[in-house]
């Protein structure tokens, strides 16, 4: 690559285009901004702003749930800001063109975790919608997930207090559930351990 080449790559990733389709991972780490950003098969998406209250509040109960059910076991639980690093094609990682930061990650497989993040498919993702992020979660990271080999995807809905409950089978998302208020959820990564919902969304709502 020419030194002019090199140059005009450099700019690119410091001061990124968000109409451009081809960013990387290797792009992604030369990144100069004061804000985050996911990059979603090549096309950069800004993080929303700082998450809410319930938000926050949801996550950290969740997060306390899994933690504790996987003391002293092989799997791990990641709460975002953590990367992950989705293959393309096995091209290699830092060809990768997708970069996410899920609220909640399981991995089971420890070769994926490195310092810099997850490289490869987490066993199982949380996404915690909120206006500004239904659209990514419900479609772009949905397709993303399911193309990468995540076994196990939940959609937690706070206004509507839902959690939609997705498995992989034959390369593809079957939909396992809608679970309500009243109702307890076990993961199919994580058997025997039963997340109860009135303890986590807190309220009932009032229809």
């Amino acid at each position: 690559m020419s030194k002019l080449r090199e140059d005009i790559k450099e700019n690119i990733a410091s001061e990124p285009d968000f109409t451009y389709g081809g960013y990387t991972y290797a792009d992604y780490l030369k990144f100069d901004m004061d804000y985050m950003v996911e990059v979603i098969r090549g096309k950069l998406f800004k993080m929303s702003p700082a998450p809410g209250s319930t938000h926050q509040e949801i996550l950290g109960k969740l997060h306390v749930d899994i933690a504790v059910f996987l003391a002293g076991k092989d799997c791990k639980v990641f709460l975002a800001p953590y990367d992950v690093i989705l293959p393309v094609n096995k091209i290699g990682y830092s060809k990768s063109q997708t970069v996410v930061q899920p609220d909640i990650c399981v991995i089971c497989d420890k070769s994926k975790i490195r310092e810099k993040g997850c490289f490869g498919p987490p066993d199982w993702i949380i996404e915690i919608i909120s206006p500004h992020t239904s659209k990514k979660d419900l479609q772009d990271k949905y397709n993303v997930y399911e193309e990468a080999g995540v076994k196990e995807y939940w959609i937690v809905m706070p206004k509507s207090q839902v959690v939609e409950v997705y498995t992989l089978g034959n390369n593809r998302y079957q939909r396992l559930g809608a679970y309500v208020f009243e109702d307890t959820v076990s993961p199919v990564t994580l058997p025997g351990l039963e997340i109860s919902l009135p303890e986590i969304f807190g309220e009932k709502p009032e229809y």
